[in-house]
């Protein structure tokens, strides 16, 4: 039976969804007809009428975010009462990482740790340079999973070194700090900045879409990465701003397994439904979430 709570969760998404859907269906074609209103008559009335419309358009937007962050702490109160989470930023809009890690403290868990990753981990050019070093700062007793993928044994290695299993000790701090350390050093991750400490669940924080020939590739690597922290703990989320084939969400939905993924992680909706789903991983309970491609509904069912 749908709860109360969730059909007023599914309500407001939805609303915002459909808003931000909106515009961006409004939004598109705008840089072209402004384009040929400027060929055709530069400096008229129509091209300031054209600004003026994508202008309106971004306040729209702005104005969904703004109510959803409003409401959003009171849609998630208690969803993860006492959880400690592991926030993974991999190629993440700082603002998008900083939204998700307050949505879970206002939902009653807390920041267990916090690493930044750079591009390098996702960079084909560096595989067998993460590979290596992957292998090297494992934890004394911890193993890496058989497989060849720079980013699956990336994730091997911090969720040896983040998250707490669920029949076994909790890692140690200072082993978790000299893993990180040492990926700082190699290029592959950001200094912390602050205390390192076990996670129940992770979240992996992305962007949109790569670039390049490699897009697929690097992709494929950082939804490899938050395949196997899901692995880990009590399971794991991939938020990111978009669900292509170049972008890690689109790459996790062709296989996802256990790993619960959400798009749209820029919106507030998205942050929304970031943090129920690693709720609905904390309860046993798996799904893909958004508005993009290979999405089942915009909110889990909690």
């Amino acid at each position: 039976m749908i709860s109360r709570r969730y059909h007023r969760i599914a309500l407001v998404t939805v609303f915002v969804l459909a808003l931000a859907a909106g515009v961006v269906v409004a939004a598109v074609g705008l840089p072209q007809r402004i384009a040929s209103g400027v060929a055709a008559t530069a400096g008229t009335s129509e091209v300031e009428q054209l600004r003026a419309e994508r202008d309106a358009l971004a306040a729209q937007q702005r104005t969904a975010d703004e109510f959803t962050a409003r409401i959003a702490p009171g849609l998630v109160r208690d969803a993860l009462d006492g959880v400690p989470v592991t926030v993974v930023a991999a190629g993440a809009d700082p603002a998008d990482t900083r939204a998700v890690a307050e949505l879970v403290i206002a939902a009653g868990g807390s920041v267990a740790s916090e690493v930044v990753l750079t591009p390098a981990v996702t960079d084909p050019a560096r595989a067998d340079q993460l590979q290596d070093l992957s292998a090297r700062l494992l934890p004394p007793g911890a193993q890496l999973p058989a497989s060849s993928d720079a980013g699956t044994l990336a994730g091997g290695l911090l969720g040896a070194a983040l998250l707490a299993p669920a029949d076994g000790p909790a890692p140690d701090p200072q082993q978790a700090a000299a893993v990180v350390a040492g990926l700082a050093g190699g290029g592959f991750a950001e200094a912390p900045a602050g205390d390192l400490a076990a996670g129940r669940l992770a979240v992996v924080v992305t962007g949109g879409s790569y670039g390049g020939v490699d897009a697929a590739g690097s992709a494929a690597t950082a939804a490899g990465l938050a395949a196997e922290l899901d692995r880990r703990g009590a399971g794991a989320v991939l938020a990111g701003r978009d669900a292509t084939p170049q972008a890690a969400v689109g790459a996790a939905r062709t296989n996802p397994g256990t790993l619960s993924t959400v798009d749209g992680v820029g919106t507030g909706a998205g942050r929304v439904a970031t943090v129920l789903a690693l709720a609905e991983r904390n309860a046993g309970r798996t799904g893909q979430y958004g508005s993009g491609a290979g999405a089942s509904s915009p909110v889990p069912a909690v």
